[in-house]
């Protein structure tokens, strides 16, 4: 277990891929620390499962994510997960929804890496991941802040693989398209009843109309993925945008 002694904090891990990403570092011996919102037991579970830590910290707040930066400690894997998504014409994009998107999905990444980089720095040894999204590479209409954010997050992450290239610190984007998980599952009936679709056609009609493979990326893909990229062996992978959807970006 190669991770054996190394700390990794993954954002929005409470369910979903941050929860993958999560079992497969401490699969490699990766002490955990967990952060996300979501029942009380649930989370409680997953601590013991894992034996992690858990910070309950609001992302939209830089004060909250300084709090459990200190609260935490250093850390030697850094995982910005956390993430949301509104669908809407630019012209009526609610603004708080706007903000709270690119706060959630960008700007909380901007704060965790400078708190979790000078320690990296000073070991000599580190690794930042960043979840994007296929739509880090091409866009959709109507998700003008989920397109701006991760297109956002993509050049943050060449940036800061720049600034730490000979500090021993990797920075990387993982780009799933679409994955299965519960929040997706949920949303079959409700489509299939509002377009009159059978299971199967909105599968692959609707959900997965722009992925080739027509197949789900699995949580557990990405977290393969991550795992790959914490490897000694990927230490001069740094800077790139790991595209895990099925075909999608490749058209």
């Amino acid at each position: 277990m190669f991770l054996e002694g190394k700390r990794a904090l993954v954002t929005g891990s409470t369910s979903g891929i941050g929860l993958a990403i999560a079992r497969a570092l401490k699969a490699e011996g990766a002490d955990i620390v967990l952060n996300g919102f979501g029942d009380e037991a649930e989370i409680a579970k997953l601590r013991e499962e894992l034996g992690a830590d858990y910070s309950g910290a609001n992302l939209l707040d830089a004060s909250e994510i300084e709090a459990m930066m200190n609260e935490i400690g250093a850390v030697d894997v850094l995982v910005n997960n956390a993430g949301m998504q509104h669908v809407s014409p630019v012209e009526d994009f609610p603004v708080d929804k706007w903000e709270a998107i690119i706060g959630l999905n960008l700007t909380a990444a901007f704060h965790t890496t400078r708190l979790a980089v000078p320690a990296m720095k000073e070991k000599g040894w580190g690794r930042i991941i960043n979840t994007a999204s296929a739509h880090s590479l091409t866009a959709s209409p109507f998700k003008s802040a989920y397109n701006a954010s991760k297109h956002g997050i993509a050049g943050f992450t060449k940036t800061i693989a720049l600034e730490l290239a000979t500090s021993g610190v990797t920075a990387n984007c993982i780009s799933p398209g679409y994955v299965w998980t519960p929040l997706i599952e949920g949303q079959i009936p409700d489509t299939m009843a509002a377009r009159g679709l059978s299971r199967e056609e909105v599968i692959n009609d609707v959900l997965l109309a722009k992925q080739p493979t027509k197949k789900f990326v699995q949580p557990e893909e990405v977290g393969a993925l991550a795992v790959f990229l914490c490897r000694e062996e990927a230490g001069n992978v740094t800077g790139a945008n790991w595209s895990i959807d099925g075909g999608w970006t490749a058209e």
